[in-house]
């Protein structure tokens, strides 16, 4: 099944999707969203599929993120981007299936937030310049949201979260081995071959052992993770209204604080 933008294939028991914009950076727009979410909606409903594959095309940008030049100038546009990124982000988090994401270039906003939503992740061997995860949301006055804030903290913790979110520097696969966020590494020139092997052997598990074992951890972290994306949703709505003083900031965060 294809789109312009999002590939969809399957074999067995192993889905894969493919953002295919190798043109715009392999950037998002409001359709791709939503193809995406279809595509997950369906794979997750698909009694043969055990197991998801999402890569991208090309070896320079996993995903820039976001297609900016869509947002700017309509708030109509910014809005329908927030609230289709965010259910993407939510149901990766939250599907049944195990995701396993495939990582060979650069990936900044929205398209690090694909990688910290996956369940599984395989990086190419690559330097820092030709392989990062970057947040730099708060130095192009862009308010984090569609998981910004929560994904960072779910997968690196408190200090490491801030830290990338206030310096807006990327986070390369050196230091990405540190924090044990890799789930394999391997040279660029395998990593198509063996990111199938691994998905091949996370479907030989008994289905209600693996699909069981999501859910369980799902549901330990859902009413954290839905809560988390509510407040980012809250907070940017505030964000982006008219200046406030400290004092007003300092009430508003108060009523935050016991809200959340």
């Amino acid at each position: 099944m294809i789109n312009d933008n999002i590939l969809f294939y399957s074999k067995g028991r192993i889905a894969t999707l493919i953002i295919n914009r190798e043109e715009k950076a392999n950037a998002f727009n409001i359709d791709m969203l939503k193809k995406m979410y279809s595509y997950l909606t369906e794979i997750d409903k698909n009694d043969k599929i055990r197991c998801i594959i999402l890569k991208s095309a090309g070896n320079h940008f996993f995903s820039s993120g976001y297609d900016l030049e869509k947002i700017k100038n309509s708030n109509e546009n910014a809005k329908e981007f927030m609230e289709w990124g965010r259910k993407v982000n939510q149901y990766l988090l939250l599907m049944k299936k195990p995701i396993i994401v495939q990582v060979q270039g650069i990936a900044v906003g929205f398209g690090a937030m694909l990688i910290l939503a996956s369940d599984l992740r395989i990086f190419a061997n690559r330097p820092k310049q030709e392989l990062y995860l970057k947040f730099p949301e708060l130095k192009m006055s862009i308010f984090p949201q569609t998981g910004g804030t929560l994904l960072p903290l779910l997968v690196f913790g408190i200090n490491i979260a801030k830290n990338l979110l206030y310096t807006c520097k990327g986070i390369g696969i050196d230091e990405l081995k540190t924090l044990n966020i890799p789930t394999r590494i391997y040279p660029i020139e395998e990593i198509d071959s063996e990111t199938m092997l691994f998905a091949k052997e996370i479907t030989r598990y008994k289905k209600e052992f693996t699909f069981l074992l999501k859910a369980m951890l799902n549901i330990m972290n859902k009413k954290q993770i839905i809560s988390c994306l509510d407040l980012e949703d809250e907070c940017s709505k505030i964000a982006y209204s008219e200046k406030k003083t400290m004092k007003e900031l300092d009430k508003i965060i108060e009523k935050l604080y016991h809200k959340f």
